[in-house]
């Protein structure tokens, strides 16, 4: 059987090295580093993620702000307050919480966020520097860098020789991953739902990375006997076995067959999930180091 990659406790020691560093900058400087979290609207599963994000960055030390607008706010309203916390130079992280209503344009609100307080990593700018290879001066996409850091785990940093396969060519996740594992000397396959006999191109990976929001799509005889799963995946699925009109999380792989063969993978929930938020707050304690002229932790 696999080795079960631990996302949650991988995410406690990052958030450890972040606790630790806020502490250190507010004693240097007497600046704690500020986390501005917008969300618009009623959604319930947005408001547990910024509660969660809200508490933890409590937890790290930070200046945690949150502005909750009702659903009907307009775009230039938001617009406004997102200019507000760009000049505000006791936020060093501006987090507006996806999706926004409908009548929206999203994007636009997204790309106004100054790249060096865009601690979501969405920016066209943070995205350009990850392509180009530059890893050292922008922010890198939470989630990618979440996965990428549980591989390192397993690899260590320099994956030279080992032949990667991302499943998903998503901006949020499926290119940056790619990208940070050629930056990490893996050779790289990018496949999606076009991929020719995507099964046996799965076959070929050493690190297989699934993020195509499809539930245990990724069966036994995809995976490469040895190889390391990531499951990015968070679907819902019934689960008649704990009752009547019951759900459960599952990945995009099938844990337990893909389990058989794989020698680590990731396990759905407590896999790259918890990563997601331990390395927004690692963004926002380096925008803030940033801000302070002060080099940069490590996590």
């Amino acid at each position: 059987m696999a080795f079960v990659i631990d996302g949650k406790e991988a995410a406690a020691s990052v958030i450890s090295a972040v606790t630790a560093a806020s502490a250190s900058l507010k004693e240097r400087t007497g600046i704690a580093p500020g986390l501005a979290v917008v969300i618009v609207g009623n959604d319930p599963a947005s408001h547990a993620y910024v509660n969660s994000k809200g508490k933890m960055a409590k937890q790290c030390g930070f200046n945690s702000i949150q502005h909750t607008l009702p659903e009907e706010t307009t775009q230039e309203d938001l617009q406004a307050l997102v200019d507000t916390l760009n000049a505000d130079p006791a936020v060093h992280g501006i987090l507006v919480q996806l999706p926004l209503p409908k009548h929206f344009d999203s994007d636009v609100i997204i790309q106004s966020i100054l790249p060096q307080k865009d601690v979501d990593g969405l920016s066209i700018a943070n995205a350009g520097k990850i392509a180009t290879g530059d890893l050292e001066t922008g922010l890198i996409s939470c989630t990618p860098a979440g996965a990428m850091l549980l591989v390192k785990r397993v690899h260590g940093e320099d994956l030279s020789g080992l032949n990667a396969v991302v499943i998903g060519r998503s901006n949020l996740f499926g290119k940056p991953m790619g990208l940070l594992l050629l930056a990490a000397n893996a050779t790289v396959t990018m496949a999606h739902s076009r991929t020719k006999d995507l099964a046996s191109v799965c076959r070929n990976a050493d690190i297989l990375v699934a993020a195509v929001g499809r539930a245990e799509m990724v069966r036994r005889d995809w995976v490469k006997p040895g190889a390391t799963v990531i499951d990015v995946g968070i679907n819902r699925v019934p689960a008649p076995e704990k009752g009547e009109g019951k759900t459960k999380l599952v990945g995009d792989v099938a844990f337990a067959e893909a389990s058989e063969v794989a020698k680590s993978i990731t396990p759905v929930p407590g896999g790259v999930g918890p990563m997601t938020i331990a390395m927004l707050m690692a963004n926002t304690v380096i925008a803030a180091h940033r801000a302070c002229s002060l080099s940069v932790p490590k996590f």
